[in-house]
Formats: structure tokens, sequence, C-alpha cells
């Protein structure tokens, strides 16, 4: 295999991995503004609980607990685990390959 060929594909590993990264840091960040109680009318948790609700969109509601708080860190908290594992995983693959 070439040189850059290789180098290619670790480029594309780091992408993915970095792409599964932020989605994670997303996620991440809006349960700290929520468990903190952030003010919703700010822009950057607008942004952030847009973003949050798009990629946990398949996750809403799977966790029905009484406490709120509980119940946001696992609807957001898996999608972000997930998320993780996931792209690491692809991008694991991707260097190898």
């Amino acid at each position: 295999m070439s040189r850059s060929y290789r180098h290619g594909s670790n480029q594309a590993a780091t992408v993915v991995a970095v792409a599964a990264d932020v989605m994670a840091i997303i996620l991440g960040l809006w349960i700290l503004f929520a468990l903190l109680d952030a003010n919703r009318a700010n822009d950057l948790v607008t942004v952030v609980h847009d973003a949050a609700s798009w990629l946990a969109g398949w996750s809403h509601d799977l966790f029905t607990m009484d406490t709120d708080w509980l119940r946001t860190v696992l609807n957001y908290g898996l999608p972000a685990v997930v998320y993780l594992f996931i792209g690491h995983a692809i991008a694991g693959r991707l260097r190898r390959g």
C-alpha cells in the first residue's frame, strides 16, 4: 500500500473520530446546561439545545423517569456514548484498513 493511501485513510479516521467527539460534546454540554438550569433565552443555550435535540432525536423519552435530571442524563447521555463508541470504532477500522 502506498504511503499516501494510508495517510488518506488516517485523515478519514481522524475526521470520523472528531465528528463523534463533537457530537458527544454537544450532548454533554446540553446535559450540563440542563443540570445547571441555564438560561434558555441565551443564544448559546438555544443553539446547543437545538443541536442536542436533533442528535438525540432517536432517544427522546427512551427513559421516562420521574426525576427530571436523571431523565435528561439518560436520554442525552446514551446517544453521546453511542456516538463515541460507534465513531471511534469506525475510525479504528479506517486506520487498520
